[in-house]
This record gives structure tokens, C-alpha cells and sequence, in this order.
């Protein structure tokens, strides 16, 4: 488990590793959340990069009668 240290001004530096396999950017925006006891940081898409994220997603299902 790697860790980081809280500076003065409470920032924190995204270890190298974890930058690369995630792709991040400089500048790049991310969504900051509390859960419970823990701080989770997840880094914001361009919409373009979600193109075909859901490819082979079978979308067949039955729909209610009312539901047409």
C-alpha cells in the first residue's frame, strides 16, 4: 500500500505509479468524496472517452405489457 503526505497547505501528491495506470493529466479535474472514514478522489472523464465503455452489454429484456 503506498502512501502520501498531507503538505501545510493540504495538498497531496498522486503517487507516479497510480498517475500512469490511470492515465492522469495535469489540471486534470476530479470528483472528491468523504465516505465514512475515508477521502476517495475519482478523476473526471471527457465524454469522448466513454465512447463504447458499455460494448457487449446485452441489452435484451422483457418489457411490462404498459411499457411499449
Amino acid at each position: 500500500m503506498l502512501s502520501v503526505k498531507v503538505s501545510p497547505k493540504y495538498q497531496v501528491v498522486i503517487p507516479k505509479e497510480i498517475r500512469e495506470s490511470l492515465h492522469l493529466l495535469p489540471g486534470q479535474r476530479m470528483q472528491v468524496i468523504q465516505y465514512e472514514n475515508r477521502i476517495e478522489l475519482i478523476p473526471e472523464r471527457d465524454i469522448g472517452e466513454l465512447e463504447g465503455f458499455l460494448k457487449g452489454i446485452d441489452t435484451s429484456f422483457t418489457r411490462e405489457n404498459d411499457r411499449l
